[in-house]
């Protein structure tokens, strides 16, 4: 487990766009209580729509720690953003961050840190070693959260559907493997910081043996269908033998995010090639339903639409916040 204290400082940095910003909007959605503010520095393009709010305000209004609410494509921080961590670690903030570089490796934080006894969180690296897959098949129930591209909701969904089971007096699990999703949980694996061939055994370890009727609900990554990231995500399916899988989709998205030469495949598609892939270590997968952002929809074309593919594609479809994961969990407790 790891507590990190809060309530925190989002810390936005000076990025351009929301995708960029996916871990300081899922904290705010999911754990809103622990947000107090957000730092943005000149030229940031996006807003949180809470507080603005430097390190030394934050730090007399009661924030813990500032969090990197960001997720930039790499995953390495700006030259620009390390003197704000400084000032932030000597304003009394401890702080946490889900990037691929260690907080402390940078000589600047590191010695801040120490210099203003604070401590530092690096959520995206593992405290253990993960043996490589065994293939066995375990106990309890699982879904996995799929997508056709990065970035098209796959947390989202997979806490929506945690949250109806849950509602619904079923016995359920998020699987965090994402730094958002393992801020978000308090506990979790990033599986994109994970030595590629460990990759489906750290699946299996965060899914392990449980009750047979539990559900594992497990946040996915990547898309199979992206050429930089479809290895962690093909790992990640065999090592987390769904049961079903949902597929996450963006039905605005024409090419994949950042990559204009790769144009956005079907959901039935992305369906048939993640089930094709899964049955390697689960035959028996299901393909259980389909969450898609509808945020740009009216309600009464949201729901249109949903209805209309739904009825194309023979499953639910759901969009995580707008209309919740009622009638896909509802499909799930009849899984035999």
């Amino acid at each position: 487990m790891i507590t990190i204290p809060s309530p925190y400082l989002l810390f936005l940095g000076d990025v351009a766009g929301p995708l960029d910003a996916k871990t300081g909007f899922g904290l705010l959605h999911w754990q809103r209580s622990r947000c107090l503010g957000q730092w943005r520095q000149p030229g940031c393009g996006v807003d949180l729509g809470i507080p603005d709010m430097t390190a030394v305000e934050a730090c007399a209004a009661g924030a813990r720690t500032l969090v990197i609410g960001v997720a930039p494509f790499g995953g390495s921080f700006a030259p620009a953003w390390i003197e704000a961590i400084v000032a932030a670690l000597d304003a009394g903030l401890d702080v946490a961050s889900g990037m691929h570089t260690r907080l402390g490796s940078i000589p600047a934080i590191a010695d801040a840190a120490k210099r203003a006894g604070r401590t530092l969180f690096d959520v995206r690296f593992a405290d253990r070693s993960f043996d490589v897959a065994s293939g066995r098949k375990r106990t309890g129930r699982r879904l996995l959260t799929v997508g056709t591209d990065c970035c098209v909701g796959k947390k989202y969904a997979a806490l929506s559907i945690t949250a109806e089971l849950w509602r619904r007096g079923q016995s359920a699990t998020f699987r965090a493997t994402g730094q958002t999703g393992i801020l978000i949980a308090g506990e979790g694996v990033a599986i994109d910081a994970v030595v590629s061939d460990f990759v489906a055994g750290a699946a299996e370890a965060l899914s392990p043996d449980n009750e047979p009727a539990h559900w594992d609900v497990i946040e996915g990554q990547g898309s199979l269908f992206h050429p930089a990231y479809a290895g962690v995500s093909l790992g990640l399916l065999h090592g987390s033998q769904p049961d079903a899988i949902v597929v996450c989709h963006d039905p605005l998205r024409a090419h994949l995010d950042g990559y204009a030469d790769f144009p956005v495949v079907s959901v039935q598609h992305c369906a048939d090639a993640n089930l094709e892939a899964a049955r390697l270590t689960n035959p028996g997968v299901r393909f259980a339903g389909v969450a898609l952002n509808t945020s740009t929809l009216s309600p009464g074309a949201r729901d249109g639409f949903l209805e209309d593919m739904a009825q194309r594609l023979g499953v639910p479809c759901f969009d995580p916040i707008a209309t919740g994961a009622g009638d896909l969990v509802a499909g799930l407790l009849d899984f035999t």
